[in-house]
């Protein structure tokens, strides 16, 4: 067994799991003073800060320009490993929530954090309550200003490209008149790749593209959107950590 993996075995894991037993147990407790989630969020994102400097990110963020203070919106992004979302969590300046799969929110202590963190329950099983679900969503983005992380891929790519988007992001995109903001994740795939166990350190660029907005479009246009943001997540994707 080679040093590196000995290291991320024996060390790195270990302070991994330590880390996050941690900063959960701290998120827990900021719960019971809190019910806007905003502690919770501070909290989740200094574990994925500290993850990210355990795990070896060497992270470039570029376009911090194309974010303008003040709004919100769906963040939608590739999704290529776990690392993804404590890089994006850590660092990406916006203040968001997740959306996260109904089932977890049935899970003794994490579908609490999730429930009272504000993060958004999605229905894939159900076509109705699927949709019902979006439409509440939608509100709650509409009436709170608050922005929402989607991997609209509906899960990890095990081969590292770009999969088709769902129309789920896109859906809530309109429906809430929240402009969709592009993101590229570069790196994360070569640092933990789908069924991999051993961590990597490495270079991670953050790629930010400009908004699309979304007011004034009729909710059949979602697929046509969804059509546009890949391109524009696949372009930023193919620039990879070019200055």
């Amino acid at each position: 067994m080679s040093y590196e993996k000995l290291r991320a075995y024996f060390w790195i894991d270990p302070l991994i799991c330590l880390a996050t037993v941690l900063m959960g147990t701290l998120s827990l407790v900021a719960s019971l003073f809190d019910r806007t989630g905003n502690k919770q969020m501070a909290v989740a994102r200094a574990w994925a800060r500290i993850l990210c400097r355990l795990a070896g990110v060497q992270l470039r963020i570029v376009g911090l320009e194309n974010i303008q203070p003040g709004s919100n919106y769906i963040i939608t992004a590739n999704h290529l490993s776990y690392m993804d979302t404590p890089v994006v969590l850590g660092h990406l300046p916006i203040d968001f929530r997740f959306m996260a799969k109904k089932g977890l929110f049935k899970i003794p202590f994490l579908g609490t954090h999730l429930a009272s963190a504000g993060h958004l329950p999605v229905v894939n099983d159900n076509p109705r309550d699927g949709i019902k679900a979006l439409n509440e969503g939608a509100k709650l983005i509409a009436a709170r200003r608050i922005s929402v992380l989607i991997f609209p891929e509906g899960g990890r790519a095990a081969s590292g490209e770009l999969q088709e988007f769902r129309d789920g992001a896109f859906f809530l995109a309109i429906k809430s008149g929240a402009p969709v903001l592009p993101v590229a994740i570069c790196g994360t795939f070569e640092m933990l790749p789908f069924g991999s166990g051993f961590m990597k350190p490495g270079p991670i660029t953050l790629r930010i593209g400009k908004p699309i907005e979304t007011a004034g479009r009729h909710i059949k246009e979602r697929t046509a959107l969804s059509s546009q943001v890949r391109a524009e997540v696949d372009r930023l994707t193919h620039l990879g950590h070019q200055p």
